[in-house]
């Protein structure tokens, strides 16, 4: 693959990151560049010269939106730049300041130097507009019409950049609890390992030594002890599965803990309650994937204000409900309504889904509890 090869494929999958992120609206916007040919200037030239400065506006327009952050100033300076060039052959040359003025705003920069910059690029143009002679109600009119664009597009670019930020902090906190919970589970069964191997290897160690000594003198001893050997070597195996089952095991303290910081990113309150009754590590899974799996769907569909998770152990069962207050649908069955059945029918569970037009849906998850796990009162956690 050849040096062009590898750059083509790079700016492909960098447009296609773009395209992900903000749709079609780069495209759409270039539709304004139609107020260029609002001229009224009567000078001969004025179409060839707009034509050739859009030849030079489109390849920097669309490298800029490539670039992130601070990397988009000098595309900005260089199309206000081109505006001024334009102006005395288009008196709609100014449509270039907008987009400069658009790419201020996405550049990162803070607001305040978004509207001096803004008020320094309204100036100059007021400036050369004045020095080219034009009419002094003409010049007050672009100038104003030209500012207020570039403000409410500017800011509109600058606010949405901040919250495209707080969102990628949102995911990164949202990853980090999730590994933070796998981290100290980890540990937990790292303690617990080093507790259970230790005393159980101990043991079999000194009924192994008792019984070598009683092979010669007492065989049927000997015979013993080896049974017991063999006894507590499978307690201990089966106690070891049951800890390293936890490593897999998805928690629910770190799913309801991500469930918040996600819907929270998209303005979603989360209210949740749970119990106190520590759940078989299989049935904590199964609710914690079903949590995961509904959350996401409230936060990419539902268009909610609010949701609600509450997680209650009663009747000798464990019962997870979703609630949430957005448009409600009729529930098409998808891959992800699929796994939740399948991984809830896998231990005898349910699943139940109310969703109203308008008025929300609500999923409740159950499964049936080994006789061991007790009910408990329910703690209120949000």
């Amino acid at each position: 693959m050849t040096r062009l090869d590898i750059a083509t494929a790079d700016l492909r999958s960098r447009l296609h990151a773009r395209l992900a992120e903000q749709g079609w609206a780069p495209l759409w916007s270039l539709l304004y560049l139609g107020f260029l040919f609002m001229n009224y200037n009567t000078r001969p030239y004025w179409l060839s010269f707009t034509f050739a400065s859009m030849l030079v506006f489109l390849p920097l327009y669309f490298i800029a939106q490539l670039r992130t952050g601070r990397r988009q100033l000098p595309f900005a300076m260089t199309v206000a730049l081109l505006g001024y060039l334009l102006l005395p052959q288009n008196t709609g040359a100014n449509t270039y300041l907008v987009y400069a003025g658009a790419m201020l705003g996405a550049s990162g920069i803070g607001l305040r130097a978004l509207l001096k910059w803004i008020f320094v690029a309204a100036l100059v143009f007021a400036l050369e507009a004045w020095l080219l002679g034009w009419p002094d109600q003409y010049v007050g009119l672009s100038v104003v019409i030209t500012a207020m664009l570039m403000v409410a597009i500017g800011a509109a670019n600058h606010f949405h950049n901040e919250k495209r930020l707080r969102q990628a902090e949102l995911k990164l906190s949202h990853d980090e609890v999730r590994r933070l919970a796998a981290l100290a589970e980890r540990e937990r069964i790292g303690r617990d390992l080093h507790d259970l191997l230790g005393h159980t290897l101990s043991l079999i160690t000194l009924k192994s030594e008792l019984a070598v000594k009683l092979f010669d003198r007492d065989p049927l001893a000997a015979r013993r002890e080896i049974v017991d050997v063999e006894q507590v070597a499978r307690d201990a195996l089966g106690q070891v599965r049951r800890a390293v089952t936890g490593i897999r095991t998805a928690g629910l303290g770190a799913e309801l803990a991500s469930a918040r910081l996600l819907l929270e990113s998209g303005d979603v309150r989360l209210d949740y309650a749970t119990t106190s009754v520590v759940l078989p590590p299989e049935v904590e899974t199964v609710l914690a994937l079903t949590l995961r799996e509904a959350v996401t769907n409230i936060q990419r569909h539902a268009r909610a204000s609010r949701a609600r998770v509450d997680i209650v152990t009663d009747a000798g069962e464990a019962r997870l409900s979703i609630v949430d207050d957005g448009v409600g649908s009729v529930i098409v069955p998808g891959n992800g309504l699929s796994g939740m059945r399948e991984r809830l029918a896998l231990l005898d569970g349910r699943l139940e889904i109310e969703s109203v037009r308008g008025r929300g849906t609500r999923i409740c998850a159950s499964i049936p509890l080994p006789p061991e796990a007790s009910t408990t009162a329910v703690h209120a956690l949000a």
